[in-house]
C-alpha cells in the first residue's frame, strides 16, 4: 500500500475518517465480515493500485468500483490497520467471484435448511388445529425449542434485517421484488410469526400458571406446588399464614378461586362452616340488587349509574367487559358498591378493581381461553355466584385502601409522593432526570395507584401480582408503592434515553408491558420485597 512514499491513495487513513472502508456492516452489498475469508482475498491480490487524488481519480480499480456504489462512511479506529492493509489490494475479480458464488451457494442451503424448519412445524399445527395451541411441551423440549429459536432468529437478524416491520434482505439469489424473493420473505415471516423469540401470550388466557412460554402444560415443580396447595385446604381448618407462603410466589389456576376467597377473607378457614357462608353472603347481595338497583334512576343515584354505565366499556379486555351479560354484571356490582359506601361513591379506577376477581371466578367454571368465552354460555345460577363472589371480595379489597377514592383522593395523593421520596433514594439519577424536564409524579403515579397497575399491565400479569398482594400483609394499600418504585427503575434505561418531557410522558403512559409473564413479574415482586425489607421498617431512608 506505500509502495510510492510521496504519494497516497485517496482512502488510505490520513484522517479520523476514511470513506468506502470494508467494515463488517450487516447489510450492505457485501456479506458479513469473515476473517478467514478476507485473508484469503489478501492473498490472492495483485499489486497495489496507482496512487490517486480524490480530486484526479485514475482508471477505476474493482475497490474504486465498490467504493463508488458505496454512499456511507465508517469511522475507523485505532486498530484498523489489518483492514487498511486488506483495503488496499487490487481484489482478483475471478477470486471475487467465486467467493461469491460460494456466499451465495451457502446462503441459499440455509434457507432450504430454514424452510424444512419451516415445513416441520407448520405439518403438525395445519393437522392438529386449535389443539395444538393447547398443549405445551414440558420443560426440556421448551429449553430446546428455545435454544433453536436463538440460533436461528440470530442468524435472521444478519442476513434479513429489519427496515421499520418491512424485512430487508442483505443479498439473495433471486432479483429484487421476484416471486421468489418474495416466497423467502414469506416463508421467514411465517417462521417468526411460528417461533418468535419472546411467543406472544394471550392477553388473559393461561393466567393462571403462565410462564414466559405462554404454554399451559405442568411442569413437575408446578405439580409439587399444587399437591401443596391441596394439602393445605384439605384440612378441617385451613391454616392461612402456610397459605399465605405458598401464594406468595404464585397460585396455581386449579385452586386461585377458593385461595383468593380465603386470602380476602371472604371465605372463614374452617371448611365446614363455608358453605353456609357463601349462601348467605350470595343471598345478602341479591338482597341488596332488590332493594337499591332500581333507584339507580332516582335523581340522587342517576348520575352514579350513568358514569359506571360510561367507564365499563372503556376496561379490558374489551372481548369479555362489551359482552351484554358482562356489562349487566359490572353494572350491578359497581353501583351496590356506590351505594353502601357513601362515603367515597363511585370514582373512576374503581370500575377496574372487578375484573380481576370476576375472571379469576369465571375460571373455576371453565377450562378455555376466557377472552374468547361466551359468558351468557353458563348457568343463571353461576352467573350469580360468579357476581355475589366478585362483589364481596371486591368489597374486601376496597375496604382495605377507601381513602384513595374519598373526597380529594388523599391516600394516593400520600402514596405519590412517598413513591416520589423512595425513588430519590434508590435511583437519584432517575428521580433528577424526571425533575430536569418538569415530570411530576403525580402526572403517571396517580394512576399506577388508582387503578393499581392495572392499565400498566396485561390483565395475566395484574392477576399473578394479586396472587402476591393476596398473600402480603397490607398487599394493596401498603407493598404496592414498592411494587410501583421497581416498576419505574425498572425502565431506567427507557427514562434516560428520554431528553424531552414529552417523550418522557409518553413513555411513561405507554410502558411495553405487553409480552410480560410470569418472569418479568416475579423478578418485579422479588425487587420490591428488597425495597421494603430495606425501607419499610426504616422511613428516615427515605423521607428527607
Amino acid at each position: 500500500m506505500s509502495g510510492d512514499g510521496s504519494k497516497k491513495q485517496f482512502w488510505k487513513r490520513n484522517t479520523a475518517k476514511v470513506p468506502g472502508n470494508i467494515q463488517h456492516v450487516y447489510g450492505a452489498q457485501h456479506p458479513p465480515f469473515d476473517p478467514l475469508l478476507h485473508a484469503n482475498l489478501m492473498k490472492a491480490g495483485n499489486k497495489p493500485p496507482s496512487a490517486t487524488t480524490p480530486g484526479k481519480p485514475k482508471k477505476a480499480t474493482t475497490f474504486q468500483e465498490f467504493e463508488s456504489i458505496t454512499s456511507d462512511a465508517w469511522d475507523v479506529g485505532d486498530d484498523d490497520d489489518e483492514l487498511l492493509a486488506m483495503a488496499a489490494q487490487n481484489l482478483n475479480i475471478e477470486v471475487v467471484m467465486e467467493t461469491a458464488n460460494k456466499v451465495i451457494e451457502n446462503h441459499s442451503k440455509l434457507q432450504e435448511r430454514r424452510q424444512q424448519q419451516i415445513d416441520e412445524i407448520t405439518e403438525p399445527d395445519e393437522k392438529d388445529g386449535q389443539e395444538a395451541h393447547e398443549e405445551e411441551p414440558d420443560e426440556e423440549d421448551e429449553r430446546e425449542e428455545g435454544a433453536e429459536t436463538t440460533t436461528d432468529l440470530s442468524f435472521s437478524s444478519e442476513a434479513l434485517p429489519l427496515s421499520g416491520n418491512r424485512l430487508v434482505k442483505s443479498h439473495s439469489e433471486a432479483p429484487v421484488g421476484s416471486p421468489k424473493e418474495v416466497g423467502i420473505e414469506q416463508a421467514v415471516l411465517h417462521r417468526q410469526q411460528s417461533l418468535p423469540h419472546r411467543p406472544v401470550i394471550p392477553l388473559v388466557a393461561r393466567m393462571a400458571d403462565q410462564n414466559t412460554s405462554g404454554t399451559p402444560a405442568m411442569s413437575e415443580r408446578e405439580a409439587s406446588r399444587l399437591d401443596k396447595f391441596r394439602q393445605v385446604l384439605a384440612g378441617p381448618n385451613t391454616d392461612l399464614e402456610e397459605l399465605r407462603k405458598l401464594s406468595w410466589s404464585g397460585i396455581p389456576r386449579q385452586v386461585r378461586p377458593i385461595t383468593w376467597k380465603l386470602l380476602s377473607g371472604y371465605l372463614p378457614a374452617n371448611a365446614e362452616r363455608r358453605e353456609s357462608t357463601l349462601q348467605r353472603k350470595r343471598q345478602e347481595y341479591f338482597g341488596f340488587i332488590e332493594q337499591y338497583y332500581d333507584s339507580r334512576n332516582d335523581e340522587h343515584h342517576q348520575d352514579t349509574y350513568r358514569q359506571i354505565h360510561i367507564d365499563i366499556p372503556r376496561m379490558s379486555p374489551e372481548s369479555l367487559v362489551l359482552q351484554p351479560k358482562v356489562t349487566e354484571i359490572f353494572e350491578r356490582i359497581l353501583f351496590i358498591w356506590a351505594i353502601r359506601h357513601p362515603a367515597s361513591g363511585y370514582v373512576q379506577g374503581i370500575n377496574d378493581l372487578v375484573t380481576p376477581f370476576f375472571v379469576v371466578y369465571v375460571f373455576e367454571y371453565i377450562e378455555e381461553e376466557v377472552e374468547n368465552f361466551n359468558v351468557s354460555s353458563l348457568q343463571e345460577e353461576v352467573l350469580r355466584n360468579i357476581e355475589a363472589d366478585s362483589f364481596w371480595c371486591m368489597s374486601k379489597l376496597l375496604d382495605g385502601i377507601q381513602d384513595n377514592y374519598t373526597f380529594a383522593q388523599p391516600g394516593i395523593q400520600r402514596k405519590v409522593k412517598a413513591l416520589e421520596e423512595l425513588v430519590s433514594r434508590i435511583d437519584e439519577t432517575v428521580h433528577c432526570h424526571m425533575q430536569q424536564y418538569e415530570v411530576e409524579y403525580l402526572q403517571f403515579a396517580f394512576r399506577w395507584m388508582n387503578n393499581l397497575l392495572m392499565r400498566e399491565l396485561p390483565l395475566r400479569c395484574t392477576i399473578r401480582l394479586w396472587d402476591t398482594y393476596q398473600a402480603e400483609p397490607e398487599g394493596f394499600s401498603h407493598f404496592h408503592l414498592y411494587v410501583c418504585a421497581a416498576f419505574l427503575v425498572r425502565w431506567r434505561k427507557e427514562i434516560l434515553e428520554e431528553k424531552d418531557f414529552q417523550g418522557l410522558m409518553i413513555l411513561l403512559q405507554n410502558l411495553p408491558t405487553m409480552h410480560w409473564g410470569n418472569e418479568e413479574v416475579s423478578v418485579l415482586l422479588a425487587e420490591a420485597y428488597r425495597l421494603k425489607f430495606a425501607f419499610a421498617d426504616a422511613p428516615n431512608h427515605y423521607k428527607r
